[in-house]
């Protein structure tokens, strides 16, 4: 299966601006932006965020309010706090082996990097590549990371799989079958995460702030300072928000 796959890869693989580089830097912007993010949504903000901090060091020295505003739109927005805690990690002592040891890294996105950026065989398990790897009994190896991706992302799909596009489906068990709808993520409209955003574009825009459980739940991921003045994104020197 493997050898179709890539010559599948090879003729259909989706041009992404992450797929050509090997800078570690830039391959950890793209994992933390897509986790949760759809990739075209991630494209053209990957883009401008490397135009604007095109380095490690230069996002390490960035002022976090800079980072935190930069990342509205994306949504999860502690990712980015955790993404700038990880290149000043970088920044003082280098990559390490073990990059679970960066600050909002998980196995996941470790071993991504450490395919995409190092050359390591390791295969990053998504959703996507486990889906695929339960219905065709395939073993892949991280030489199939990225043709993964790919093929879990518009062929072999979550309910109703597109096996007549599939470059596996000869050997695939799993060929013609439908699968059950999956839990779907809480309602974002209503939830303490919509309170949440709205709490946060509030200080972005140094307006007044009223929702104090929220206010507190962002404070508590280094999103946002408060102190007997209101509250502020951290290190800013901008007059903070109100408090209402």
């Amino acid at each position: 299966m493997k050898t179709e796959l890539l010559v599948w890869y090879a003729e259909t693989g989706r041009d992404l601006p992450w797929r050509h580089t090997r800078d570690p830097y830039a391959i950890l912007v793209s994992e933390v932006m897509l986790q949760q993010t759809q990739v075209d949504r991630v494209v053209p903000r990957y883009v401008r965020f490397l135009k604007r901090w095109p380095t490690v060091g230069e996002l390490a020295n960035a002022a976090t309010a800079e980072v935190i505003v930069e990342w509205q739109g994306l949504g999860y927005n502690r990712r980015a706090v955790n993404l700038q805690r990880a290149a000043r990690a970088v920044a003082a002592g280098g990559w390490p082996d073990d990059l679970t040891e960066l600050p909002g890294v998980g196995a996941y996105t470790a071993a991504a990097v450490g395919n995409f950026a190092f050359g390591r065989d390791v295969l990053p398990l998504d959703v996507n590549v486990r889906r695929i790897q339960e219905r065709t009994g395939e073993d892949f190896d991280g030489s199939c990371t990225q043709a993964l991706f790919d093929l879990g992302a518009t062929v072999c799909l979550a309910r109703v799989p597109r096996c007549e596009l599939c470059p596996l489906a000869a050997d695939c068990p799993s060929r013609g079958r439908r699968y059950e709808a999956l839990r779907k993520q809480s309602a974002f409209e209503g939830s303490f995460r919509q309170r949440r955003a709205r709490a946060l574009r509030a200080v972005v825009r140094r307006e007044p702030v009223d929702d104090r459980e929220a206010v507190a739940s962002l404070a508590a991921d280094g999103l946002v300072t408060v102190t007997a003045n209101g509250v502020s994104l951290p290190e800013t020197g901008e007059r903070p928000a109100a408090t209402a």
